[in-house]
């Protein structure tokens, strides 16, 4: 009996918010410093002043590791109401490119996105962690344009989904080969013509729904 208590107990024990951040800040700046070859979980440990066990409490291996500390950061990403539909758009696809000029974003999102092409559990992980949490800006935007009436209600929910996915990946995948492939600016002007673009596109088929 006395065992069991003593083992629960031990599994039991919350995670410190401290030593988390402490973690993921060292993460970043390790792998900005040293790539992603030579970065090990014994350094990441030493940096946040930690015992490599607990790392390993925590995450399986350094890809884990990697795609949490970046995903914290896009979990930054709020989506403002500034009165339009384009205009919200607008103000979020500048934070993302703000976060993408980050070197420790622009670090730590190549490595992984590079790392899960022949790790498929990886991309899995970044899918969750990262892709599914910020669609939460798409969702948001819709039912804000839809209460402000610039968009129809959801009639068909599989569409809509299936909207919302699209919408999510034309953003992304724009400014992500934008700023880290084309190393073009992702300006003012471009991000006007890229808003218009797509709330042209929802419009349209928007009528040619109705």
């Amino acid at each position: 009996m006395c065992s069991r208590t003593n083992r629960s107990s031990r599994t039991g024990r919350p995670r410190s918010t401290e030593a988390d951040t402490a973690i993921l800040e060292a993460t970043r700046a390790a792998l900005v410093e040293l790539g992603w070859s030579k970065l090990t979980m014994g350094d990441v440990a030493g940096r946040a002043g930690v015992a490599k066990t607990t790392l390993y409490r925590r995450w399986a291996n350094k890809s884990e590791l990697v795609v949490d500390a970046v995903a914290v950061l896009f979990d930054e990403l709020e989506l403002p109401d500034l009165g339009s539909l384009q205009a919200d758009i607008e103000n979020v696809v500048l934070q993302f490119a703000a976060l993408l000029e980050r070197p420790e974003t622009k670090t730590a999102l190549m490595a992984v996105v590079a790392e899960s092409t022949r790790d498929e559990p990886l991309r899995e992980r970044i899918r969750a962690s990262i892709v599914d949490r910020q669609k939460r800006l798409v969702l948001e935007g819709r039912m804000r344009a839809q209460r402000r009436g610039e968009l129809p209600a959801d009639r068909d929910p599989v569409a809509v989904d299936a909207t919302d996915d699209l919408i999510f990946d034309v953003i992304a995948g724009a400014v992500v080969h934008r700023a880290l492939v084309s190393a073009e600016p992702v300006d003012e002007p471009w991000v006007a013509r890229l808003s218009a673009l797509l709330v042209g596109g929802l419009g349209a088929a928007s009528a040619a729904g109705g």
